[in-house]
């Protein structure tokens, strides 16, 4: 079940010229299919936008189809390699899920491009149940979910210790990030990383901060996505 379509033609010395149109297109239809199931996997519980997700969808069957045309020809998959490295310098880097399904439909698009299409269906149904599943079990989430804190106070306060017995009650841990000056001088901005010990509490919390800096603004939030997961 798992060999390849095309084992009879790779063992010929003129692999494109024995490649019927009927295989090229079953190859190709399969590749599409398969491209879209990656894509639909890629969107379960995850942030994308359309532009990535057709790429998904697209990616397998180009793959396959520079597989096709290079099988056999050193030369021309040199070529074909250095043309495509250049693409890592023409886009902006992605996140670490985003490179996973890159790489899912890259793998896909050599397995049909060489013939193997119960492999490369076979790989995407064990593959993307895995991603699935690790998705729904919240695999590798952090425990105790962090949040970011930025409080902004009069620069007559001494910021030091001003909130330490607060974020001993409501906090199980936290850290001052940054101090950043606002208002040409006038105001102090701390951006605090936090973890709470009751989310319930989150209102109480920022009632209480309320008190200590004046009424100013304060904004509690989740961290910034990571730039560099890897």
């Amino acid at each position: 079940m798992l060999d390849s379509l095309f084992a009879s033609i790779l063992t010929t010395s003129s692999a494109a010229a024995a490649l019927s149109l009927g295989k090229l297109l079953l190859c190709t239809a399969t590749s599409l299919v398969l491209g879209a199931a990656i894509a639909a996997i890629h969107t379960f519980r995850n942030r994308y936008t359309k532009g990535f997700v057709m790429t998904l969808a697209l990616l397998p069957a180009v793959v396959q189809m520079v597989i096709l045309m290079v099988n056999g020809n050193l030369g021309t998959g040199v070529a074909v390699a250095g043309a495509f490295s250049l693409v890592r310098f023409r886009s902006a880097p992605g996140s670490a899920r985003e490179i996973c399904s890159i790489f899912l439909a890259m793998a896909v698009g050599l397995a049909t491009g060489m013939g193997y299409l119960a492999a490369a269906a076979l790989f995407v149904l064990v593959i993307g149940g895995a991603s699935i599943l690790y998705t729904c079990l919240r695999f590798g989430e952090q425990k105790q979910l962090e949040k970011e804190l930025k409080i902004t106070i009069p620069e007559t306060l001494d910021y030091t210790d001003l909130f330490d017995d607060l974020f001993a009650r409501y906090t199980a841990h936290w850290k001052l990030e940054q101090v950043k000056t606002t208002n040409m001088g006038s105001l102090y901005r701390l951006d605090y990383r936090i973890a709470l010990r009751d989310p319930a509490q989150e209102k109480a919390f920022l009632d209480e901060l309320r008190c200590r800096n004046g009424n100013l603004e304060i904004v509690c939030g989740r961290l910034p996505l990571l730039t560099e997961e890897l």
